[in-house]
């Protein structure tokens, strides 16, 4: 698999992304899916990673800096052909040892409460993430939960 940093420009990034956000709105109110739409992830504040296997499209993340010391994990996806393949743990190991080399302290997230989130919840939490407050901008809502890792 090839982790690399991404433009945003390609076809199969963008319907990616897209699938993400119809995906989200199955499952939530407009107001409780926090998905960055494409400008917003071309943001000098974010980072955006994909990952490659043979040259397919497997996943994507990317993480927002929300001040020196924190950031949230944000777009995490991986393409249906992959799922439970590893992409997300990959993909994951590589964002987290990144922000950890650029200093950051404390890595936040926010994903769903229904049935359809359980795999990426437990994928976070066996990675340490502990459930936590809402963060940042977030506010309490029945459709989100928030988790945090210590990375110091």
């Amino acid at each position: 698999m090839k982790i690399e940093i991404d433009n945003l420009e390609s076809i199969e990034v963008q319907q990616l992304l897209q699938e993400h956000h119809q995906d989200m709105l199955k499952y939530s109110p407009p107001e409780s899916v926090h998905a960055l739409d494409l400008s917003a992830l071309k943001s000098p504040d974010v980072t955006f990673w994909t990952a490659w296997i043979n040259g397919e499209l497997a996943g994507c993340g990317a993480l927002k800096k929300l001040d020196q010391t924190h950031a949230e994990l944000k777009s995490m996806r991986t393409c249906h052909k992959f799922i439970r393949q590893g992409v997300a743990a990959k993909l994951l190991t590589h964002m987290l040892a990144t922000a950890k080399s650029q200093c950051y302290e404390k890595i936040s997230l926010e994903t769903g409460t229904m049935d359809a989130f359980i795999p990426a919840q437990k994928l976070y939490r066996s990675f340490g993430f502990q459930v936590s407050q809402p963060f940042s901008h977030y506010q309490v809502d029945p459709y989100s939960m928030f988790l945090t890792k210590d990375i110091r």
